[in-house]
């Protein structure tokens, strides 16, 4: 669970919860997904803080744990790594069920990352998020 501050992981059905936030750069965000296939692997995309909304160092980094939150990764390739100062909200990432499971996202600011290169699945995706984005603005 993401909770603004903190990464928070429950091994008995949200009974009692535990901060997994371990090494990433920042314990503040929105986003968070579990691979497909493997529960013990998450992905979050931290940002500054609650009045910085903005991804830390303006390098844009899908973090992953493959141990259940305990130690984290940066995954980079393919995503800038300098002077991008954007923010992935709650609902604007989506992991599919592939066998090599792939990550989806739409920062803030509309402009769709794939972190591999699906093009088909990656247009129709891109395309739910829009929707998505102009039926919550319409409210």
């Amino acid at each position: 669970m993401q909770k603004h501050w903190d990464v928070m992981r429950s091994d008995d059905a949200g009974d009692s919860w535990r901060e997994v936030s371990g090494n990433l750069p920042t314990d503040f965000g929105f986003v968070i997904d579990v691979h497909a296939h493997e529960p013990e692997t998450i992905y979050v995309v931290p940002i500054k803080s609650d009045s910085l909304h903005f991804v830390p160092d303006g390098k844009l980094r899908v973090f992953r744990s493959r141990t259940g939150g305990n130690e984290w990764e940066p995954l980079t390739k393919g995503l800038p790594q300098a002077n991008c100062y954007v923010n992935v909200l709650r609902d604007a990432m989506a992991v599919d069920s592939l066998d090599k499971c792939g990550i989806y996202f739409v920062p803030a600011a509309g402009r769709y990352m794939p972190r591999r290169t699906r093009e088909i699945a990656g247009r129709r995706l891109c395309a739910i998020f829009r929707r998505c984005f102009r039926s919550r603005c319409r409210r």
